[in-house]
């Protein structure tokens, strides 16, 4: 008890304390992405509670990475060499993911410009295996996303107070944010794909990760921002031209 009232009483642990909510905040974006894309696969009645397993299954992944701090920090040593390059169970698991995300975010792609018909014979078949599948999908990118996020934690503070409620503020924000994100890049077909291509630059800087080239988040996070811009104004853009066709029709 004392030790959380000198925690709570000193400017520097509440200091680290919002940097790192707003780190993790940024981090749980990625997972939040992908959740949405997935789920918005699904049959709208199955998708908000997918959402919520989802989120829900991150929460308790970084919750039980958080209360195995010791094995956390093994995951960075060397267990491999590779002509000459060293790969640690994180390195490994960041490829893994990335591989996945290059995969699921091309897969969606093609499946955007060259949809394939429904088979009405394997609909009701089809939608136990797509939440199943769905499900799985998620947990093992939540895997991915809470291992950085925890590595993180354990770089930015040595206090793990600081970290469980970092965590748990940035699982809440993802829960608060995950309908409507969701329900914006279902209504916005052109969104979809400017969110793949997200997943796809994602992907990448998890692999370059892994081989050992730090990629600076700040410039990944730019450059989604950026797309994003334009991609609003592209709406706009879109709305004016159909309103204008509205008035003259």
């Amino acid at each position: 008890m004392d030790y959380l009232l000198q925690l709570a009483a000193s400017p520097t642990a509440w200091i680290a304390l919002a940097t790192l909510v707003v780190m993790e905040i940024v981090l749980g974006i990625d997972n939040l992405i992908f959740i949405s894309i997935l789920t918005n696969k699904l049959p709208e009645q199955h998708r908000a509670k997918a959402r919520r397993i989802g989120i829900g299954m991150a929460l308790i992944l970084r919750l039980g990475l958080l209360s195995t701090i010791a094995f956390i920090v093994q995951l960075t040593e060397p267990v491999i060499e590779i002509l000459g390059q060293a790969f640690s169970w994180k390195d490994m698991i960041l490829i893994a993911g990335g591989l996945f995300l290059l995969w699921k975010a091309t897969t969606e792609i093609h499946h955007s410009m060259d949809p394939a018909p429904n088979d009405s014979k394997t609909a009701t078949s089809g939608v136990t295996l797509g939440f199943a599948a769905a499900i799985g999908q998620i947990l093992m990118l939540d895997l991915v996303f809470s291992i950085d996020s925890i590595i993180t934690a354990v770089g930015m503070t040595e206090h793990l107070p600081i970290m469980i409620i970092a965590v748990v503020v940035s699982v809440l924000v993802m829960l608060l944010a995950a309908e409507p994100l969701a329900r914006f890049i279902n209504n916005n077909p052109t969104v979809v794909m400017l969110a793949l291509g997200f997943l796809i630059m994602i992907g990448m800087t998890l692999i370059a990760e892994g081989f050992g080239a730090h990629v600076p988040k700040g410039y990944i996070y730019a450059a989604m921002a950026f797309s994003a811009a334009i991609e609003v104004l592209n709406m706009m853009a879109r709305r004016a031209r159909q309103k204008a066709l509205g008035n003259e029709a």
